[in-house]
């Protein structure tokens, strides 16, 4: 069973120089109740479905299931989700020889949000917290991004 594992944290610095590359990220939510959401999301030119489960008590983990489908259907899904859409560039930046950090710096109705999620591989995993890490958010609902779509960012 694919298991998610990250820590979330609120970016105080400047990361963008230290990026290796970056990507344009557009998805939707098809379902986003408690528990559960179905993802479609467009990165660049691929399109994506994502399934996720309920996260742990720390929100540190939680089922992940995602499968690569066509950029034309990715797109006709995207008009069926709920309304509120994600909108971000997403920075792929090396922290050590193990972890990469994905700074996510949001447009549109969550602009000015900029956080960065770490994937582990076990939840005792450990990783060096880069200089321009600020607050940890893990478990934090109102960062997940399905969260963002119902209460952006700029309503805070």
């Amino acid at each position: 069973m694919a298991q998610e594992i990250e820590r979330k944290f609120l970016i105080s610095g400047e990361f963008k120089s230290l990026a290796y590359a970056h990507s344009h990220i557009v998805q939707g939510y098809i379902c986003r109740e408690k528990g559960r959401t179905v993802r479609i999301r467009i990165r660049d030119d691929k399109g994506f479905i994502t399934i996720k489960g309920l996260s742990d008590a720390e929100g540190l983990s939680r089922f992940e299931w995602e499968q690569e489908i066509a950029l034309a259907d990715a797109q006709t899904m995207l008009k069926l989700c709920m309304p509120g859409v994600i909108d971000k560039v997403r920075y792929l930046v090396k922290i050590d020889d193990n972890h990469v950090a994905e700074v996510d710096e949001f447009r549109g109705e969550n602009e000015g949000l900029v956080m960065a999620e770490v994937e582990l591989d076990s939840p005792e995993d450990t990783f060096d917290i880069p200089s321009f890490f600020g607050q940890e958010v893990t478990g934090d609902i109102r960062y997940y991004n399905s969260m963002l779509t119902r209460n952006p960012y700029k309503n805070w």
